[in-house]
């Protein structure tokens, strides 16, 4: 499974397929529906794709369009090669995303197969593991979680770090579940907080599971995870990071128990690094035992941490050594080898983790999904809208600090002309396609939303030229307002008179126009895929040019969770 999906040679071409590509029709993942009227973006379309793509049904949009794998397509109208060639290229060129084992799925379902029995629980997932987690999340943690730990196998180590855990639901499984030892690094106390009681409650559970059993099996030391409350900061070096982690395993230490949250305050050397440290941990003595199953998988996972501190170094970690020992280095030498995971590590996070999974030699493997790409830093935009602020500016002691961006990583696609991808198009690739053709076979009335939201763009210029593209949120269940109350609820939230007065000939006319506004966010979105292959591509030419080779998975239902990729990477030792 693990064997490079690509070679360099044919990563390379495809990256410069993609930035001709995408540049050709920046035109399109550059624009926003919202600006349909304003920008009279029907006409901007090459004037032979007008009349054919004009009056499609929703269904057959679906079907001729952003389908890819429909292979009976009947055209009303003979379209234009270059509209045929426009779509074939783009389902070309994206990533598959749909697994083989998903294939397989109950025709007609959406949800996978684990959830035929109980639409809100998955059948594959014990019950202690289900407690507070959403359907999507069970599925995503079950087969990530299951990833990790044959990453763990097959590089013969035990501990895991998990960077952007929430509410510690995959840090739980891969600990409880599968019996490896895991930090998890979370920016939001008061998501770490959460994760930390929901720790204990499960520890309760297995406890209380024990005494109606009569079990004497001790739940072994190793098996509770560490939480970190704390910022990764993307411009810190790969040292900064595992002095956190070494904090954090310092904080750790004595005995705590189930009742709440231990704190400890570091040393003032310990402090020295890119974030805060708050760890928290639970004693295992009273929680003596767990399911039969789960105690079985933890029988393999005798080894204290010191010892794996001894035992995990690998022959790769070593000759990192040999290029060039200073002082630092030699001061974090011992520290055990650790798999790095982030489940939809938002924006430059994802890029950071594989930074320091190249850099740094104890990491041995990797998975990495990714998420909200429109945040990621670029040399064009290195300040995206919804750039998280590190709490405290960078330190003396966060050595080797870096000016990267997250995209592009690698040299390659640095050097290929036409490779920038705009804000724009980088928030299109975040998009659920499949959520959308679901919508337009069954008809949604959803689909009015945009036409609403670009109506109401003109009216708000007409008032207020210079108010461009305004954040007007969600306002709920809009598509079943008429647009009149939604106009004026719009209004009041830009500050403008709700009772503007509305000309109807003319709202009635742009409401005409709504099967044009969606044809043009389905051509629009018909390059969300291509967006997020070229984005995922970059990352791995990245580290196959620092000597690793990856693969792209499609772990996650795409119509469960749509940004269900998982780049895998190990080390070579």
């Amino acid at each position: 499974m693990f064997t490079p999906s690509f070679t360099a040679e044919q990563q390379r071409e495809l990256a410069k397929k993609l930035t001709t590509f995408l540049s050709q029709y920046s035109h399109l993942s550059d624009s926003y529906i919202i600006e349909f009227f304003t920008e009279d973006l029907w006409h901007t379309l090459p004037s032979s794709w007008q009349p054919v793509l004009q009056d499609l049904s929703y269904p057959q949009i679906a079907d001729l369009l952003l389908d890819a794998t429909n292979e009976d397509r009947r055209y009303p109208l003979v379209w234009p090669l270059s509209l045929l060639a426009f779509r074939a290229t783009a389902h070309a060129l994206a990533f598959p995303r749909e697994s083989r084992s998903e294939g397989q799925r109950v025709l007609g379902s959406v949800k996978p197969e684990e959830f035929l029995e109980n639409r809100s629980q998955s059948s594959l997932l014990g019950h202690i593991f289900r407690k507070h987690v959403k359907p999507k999340k069970q599925h995503e943690i079950r087969k990530l979680g299951m990833l990790v730990k044959q990453l763990c196998d097959q590089t013969d180590c035990n501990r895991v770090v998990d960077v952007g855990s929430g509410q510690g639901h995959l840090t739980r499984f891969l600990s409880f579940g599968l019996g490896l030892s895991v930090t998890a690094i979370e920016a939001d106390q008061t998501l770490v907080t959460m994760a930390s009681k929901f720790d204990g409650q499960l520890l309760w559970a297995l406890e209380k599971e024990k005494q109606k059993k009569n079990l004497s099996t001790q739940v072994p030391a190793h098996s509770s995870p560490h939480h970190v409350a704390g910022w990764v900061n993307p411009k810190a070096s790969w040292e900064s990071f595992i002095r956190q982690l070494k904090a954090a395993d310092c904080v750790s230490e004595g005995p705590q128990t189930p009742s709440g949250p231990s704190k400890k305050k570091l040393r003032g050397s310990e402090q020295q690094g890119s974030f805060h440290v708050i760890q928290t941990s639970y004693a295992h003595s009273d929680a003596k035992s767990q399911e039969s199953e789960l105690s079985k998988q933890q029988k393999s996972n005798k080894k204290s941490e010191e010892e794996l501190a001894d035992e995990n170094c690998c022959s790769c970690t070593q000759s990192v050594y040999q290029e060039g020992v200073n002082s630092e280095v030699v001061r974090l030498q011992g520290y055990p080898d650790f798999v790095l995971t982030g489940l939809h590590a938002c924006g430059d996070l994802s890029a950071t983790l594989l930074r320091h999974f190249v850099n740094c030699p104890y990491v041995r493997g990797i998975t990495s999904v990714a998420c909200c790409y429109m945040k990621i830093t670029t040399k064009e935009n290195p300040t995206p809208p919804g750039l998280v602020i590190p709490p405290t500016p960078p330190t003396s002691s966060q050595e080797s600090v870096c000016s990267e961006f997250g995209y592009p990583m690698s040299s390659w696609v640095w050097g290929l002309p036409g490779h920038q991808l705009s804000y724009k198009a980088r928030e299109g690739a975040c998009h659920a396609v499949e959520d959308y053709v679901r919508r337009l076979r069954e008809g949604s009335e959803l689909l009015r939303t945009h036409c609403y939201r670009a109506m109401l763009e003109t009216f708000i210029r007409d008032t207020r030229p210079d108010l461009r593209r305004a954040g007007i949120q969600t306002i709920k269940k809009s598509h079943l307002l008429p647009f009149t109350e939604y106009a004026r609820l719009g209004l009041a939230r830009v500050s403008l008179p709700p009772e503007l007065p509305l000309d109807p000939v003319r709202v009635e006319t742009m409401l005409k126009e709504q099967g044009r506004v969606v044809v043009y966010f389905s051509l629009t979105l018909l390059l969300a895929p291509v967006v997020e292959t070229m984005v995922l591509l970059d990352r791995m030419i990245y580290l196959q040019e620092n000597g690793v080779d990856s693969q792209l998975v499609p772990l996650f239902n795409p119509n469960f969770s749509p940004r269900n990729f998982v780049l895998v990477a190990l080390k070579p030792c």
